[in-house]
């Protein structure tokens, strides 16, 4: 019996303990020494997700609260504010054209209606004027076209186109009906700006020759202040001013007397003027013809 208590397997057996821990077992202690068991950590509630309840969470935001929220603070950029500058220039520009446009309107809105008759005449007389040159042209082309000796009749032509020009250059004299306007200046408050403003209405009212004071006003004609006198292309001028005025005396008359015209801002500078009619008005001052020194004729 000894021999058998012996044996291998018996003696491995009292050297084995009764019971083994299971390592579910042994691992609990390390758990406990662990500390206590976190649970997952709930997402975070952003306020559009709150429910409104008693946890204190904001309420969901509408449509016009994200618009009012997204363009208030308003956040400007470079770009922006240089569209903003030049809108606002073009604004302005706009309101001081309207503005400009509105005084110049403004003597014409408080006029007669005579004197607006008087204007709408001028203007029907002017186009009257384009219309007879061109049919003027147009018969001196059928004329040049129709002549049996058309050398002849271009000679002609060319002779009588040089009177003219001559006339408008002021190297030939003119003469013709047209109007005599005398300036009085006691006070020397006229300027030169306001004669040429006269040369230039009675310009557009169809004048052909003009004389000032012995000057004869061409298309190159300057004037310029000459301390109590004006200076017509280095002549000097005093007052009165008297200009001869070749042209339809009906037509020039009314030019000078429109409503804010040259005779009104003549008498607010305390000067006057008064305005003739002729049958005969002589434009005898010439202009010495100037040779170009470098254009040249590119006719053939």
């Amino acid at each position: 019996m000894s021999n058998q208590d012996e044996r291998p397997e018996n003696r491995l057996r009292k050297e084995l303990p009764d019971e083994v821990p299971a390592p579910a077992q042994a691992a609990e202690p390390e758990r406990a020494q662990a500390g206590p068991e976190r649970t997952p950590a709930e997402p975070r509630r952003t306020p559009a997700e709150g429910t409104g309840g008693a946890d204190g969470a904001e309420p969901p935001l509408t449509g016009r609260q994200r618009l009012v929220k997204g363009v208030w603070p308003p956040r400007v950029t470079r770009a922006q504010l240089i569209v903003a500058v030049l809108l606002f220039g073009l604004g302005f520009g706009l309101a001081v054209q309207v503005a400009s446009n509105s005084d110049s309107d403004s003597a014409l809105r408080g006029a007669r209606q005579e004197d607006l008759v008087r204007i709408l005449d001028e203007l029907d007389d002017r186009t009257q004027r384009l219309e007879d040159e061109k049919q003027g042209l147009d018969k001196q082309r059928q004329e040049l076209q129709s002549s049996s000796d058309q050398a002849a009749e271009a000679r002609r032509q060319t002779a009588e186109k040089e009177k003219q020009l001559g006339i408008l250059a002021g190297t030939v004299a003119a003469q013709g009906p047209g109007i005599t306007m005398t300036i009085e200046d006691a006070k020397g408050t006229v300027k030169a700006d306001m004669l040429l403003d006269a040369i230039q209405e009675l310009r557009a009212a169809g004048a052909e020759a003009i004389q000032v004071n012995g000057v004869r006003v061409v298309a190159s004609t300057y004037f310029t202040d000459a301390g109590k006198s004006v200076s017509v292309d280095g002549n000097k001028i005093n007052a009165p001013y008297r200009f001869q005025v070749i042209g339809k005396p009906q037509d020039l008359e009314p030019a000078l007397n429109i409503p804010g015209g040259v005779v009104q801002t003549l008498e607010k500078e305390q000067a006057t003027a008064t305005v003739e009619r002729s049958d005969k008005i002589v434009v005898d001052a010439l202009r010495q013809v100037k040779q170009p020194d470098y254009a040249r004729s590119s006719s053939q």
